[in-house]
């Protein structure tokens, strides 16, 4: 009784022509990659609206309505030590109005005044905001705004707040008065 174990690729004939011979695949799959920059994508999207200055502060609650921005704030913060920050970086009182002069006479002309934001935490004394404020007018901004987080659980005046949104920085109006 003789047996016969058949080993080849399908084709039975033997020879030469009895086996395919398999080509490594030279195409390199890209699906797992694009799927991983689509996560990325999201995540940072995500992220990116999260992220505020970066000089932590605790920021007074408000009732105000957020105000609409149309170009990149400029912010200039007071921390709880009392140190002054313009946008990130520390000033000394003294070198803030000559910074602030140059970046007015930066400013294109047509375009309407820049609005300055002023953050204090809000263990602050008064005196020090308004000391900062002061300096910011003598710059030659007259467009101070005050910022100030919106109390949770609390909508703002004259405005819809979004479901489930998380409080950020927004600059305070008066209420009943339009912001200049």
């Amino acid at each position: 009784m003789a047996v016969s174990m058949n080993t080849g690729g399908g084709n039975t004939g033997g020879g030469r022509g009895g086996r395919r011979r398999h080509r490594p695949m030279a195409e390199i799959n890209v699906t797992p990659m694009v799927d991983v920059m689509l996560v990325l994508l999201i995540i940072f999207m995500v992220a990116a609206p999260l992220m505020t200055v970066g000089v932590p502060v605790d920021l007074p609650k408000t009732n105000a309505a957020a105000l609409n921005q149309e170009q990149e704030p400029l912010t200039v913060t007071v921390n709880p030590e009392g140190k002054i920050f313009l946008q990130e970086t520390e000033v000394e009182a003294a070198n803030l109005v000559p910074q602030l002069q140059a970046i007015m006479a930066n400013q294109p002309q047509g375009q309407p005044e820049r609005r300055i934001f002023v953050r204090g935490d809000r263990s602050i004394a008064y005196g020090r905001i308004m000391e900062v404020m002061g300096i910011v007018s003598s710059a030659g901004f007259s467009r101070v705004a005050l910022l100030a987080e919106q109390p949770a659980g609390q909508p703002a005046r004259g405005a819809a707040p979004a479901p489930g949104a998380a409080p950020t920085s927004r600059p305070a109006t008066p209420s009943g008065t339009a912001p200049r």
